[in-house]
């Protein structure tokens, strides 16, 4: 791509439970929990997040809220505070986009910036990225992770060995040897079945991206088909895709996660008209291009099913009509009970 991208990658440390810490200094040095009370009902809900004391006891984003509570039950457990952290991710963002207006978001306390056209190497970039670290502790009083390297796969991963509060550069000379150790499912997109059909492959228990190096790319694409090829990329260092500004939200949906796992066919459609009904009422007269149902099972393993169509979203017996049929196979294919279901429409 010729002359050498500098692209940094922001992410805020531990950010829901560090903005409470904030709010509250008395938190600061005690396990913090942000997600849901694990006394009322029963403990449904994961962790959004935790601050790094919690994590010392192994609880982690995404954990089921009951299991959090087992692990820690001194810990303090706050519930999410949605508009604030929304209101400080705007002010954190207004201060990244001084940077560069180059930035992709890719949630409310992480992003990319594309700082090429702003420094001549990575040495400047480091101190770009050191001057935002600046900023946003002068700012909102919190701290963040930098990394920067040639790619956004590469920024990422740097940003990971700098967490937490810390700036890592890895220019173009040290990609291999920074990547070259790591587990397989530091590249993006890597998750449990993929590594498993790569260990098969490479006949090794934790096979690491240097030994991943040794499959050709037809031997990949073979094995994986189309993501085969960008993985043989990415087990390199080698990442192309651009730092794009992204759009408008292209989905309207709404989950529920039930107050007991069931299979009780009455209540389960019962929600499901209740969630098709509230979506409709926010994408009333939008124009729809498809919808998706989503199931999270007993055990926490989660599916999507979905179908394309075009039109505008002006009757929501005709999205239940469309929806339902998705739904009921997941109570065909699977004996398990459910845990949680959505409905979300994709907005054209």
């Amino acid at each position: 791509m010729g002359k050498s991208r500098k692209i940094l990658h922001m992410d805020m440390d531990y950010f829901f439970a560090q903005i409470e810490e904030r709010e509250n200094p008395q938190f600061k040095g005690n396990p913090l929990v942000v997600g849901a009370d694990p006394k009322k009902g029963k403990g449904r809900g994961v962790v959004s997040t935790c601050n790094y004391e919690a994590r010392k006891y192994g609880i982690k984003s995404g954990m089921p809220i009951s299991r959090s509570y087992k692990l820690a039950p001194e810990a303090i457990f706050l519930p999410v505070n949605m508009s604030l952290y929304k209101k400080v991710s705007d002010s954190v963002f207004r201060v990244a986009s001084k940077i560069s207006p180059e930035m992709e978001k890719v949630s409310l306390d992480e992003a990319y910036i594309d700082i090429t056209k702003k420094v001549k190497n990575y040495r400047e970039a480091e101190g770009v990225g050191k001057k935002l670290k600046r900023e946003i502790l002068k700012k909102e009083k919190l701290t963040c992770s930098i990394g920067v390297s040639k790619n956004k796969m590469m920024a990422k991963i740097a940003c990971e060995l700098a967490k937490p509060d810390g700036i890592k550069v890895v220019p173009p000379g040290q990609v291999t040897g920074v990547i070259d150790g790591m587990d397989l499912e530091t590249v993006p997109g890597i998750g449990p079945k993929t590594k498993k059909l790569l260990k098969e492959v490479l006949k090794k228990e934790n096979p690491k991206i240097k030994d991943a190096l040794s499959l050709s790319k037809e031997e990949l694409m073979d094995l994986l088909g189309k993501r085969g090829g960008e993985f043989y990329h990415k087990f390199r260092g080698i990442d192309d895709s651009s730092v794009v500004e992204k759009r408008k939200a292209k989905s309207i949906g709404k989950e529920h996660t039930f107050q007991k796992d069931t299979r009780d066919s009455k209540e389960i459609i019962k929600v499901f008209k209740s969630l098709v009904g509230d979506v409709y009422r926010q994408a009333k007269d939008k124009r729809v291009k498809g919808i998706t149902v989503v199931c999270r099972y007993e055990d926490f393993e989660t599916h999507t099913k979905q179908i394309s169509f075009e039109t505008r979203m002006r009757s929501k017996e005709l999205f239940y009509k469309k929806s339902v049929p998705l739904l009921l196979k997941f109570l065909m294919q699977s004996n398990k009970k459910l845990r949680l279901i959505g409905f979300r429409v994709m907005i054209k």
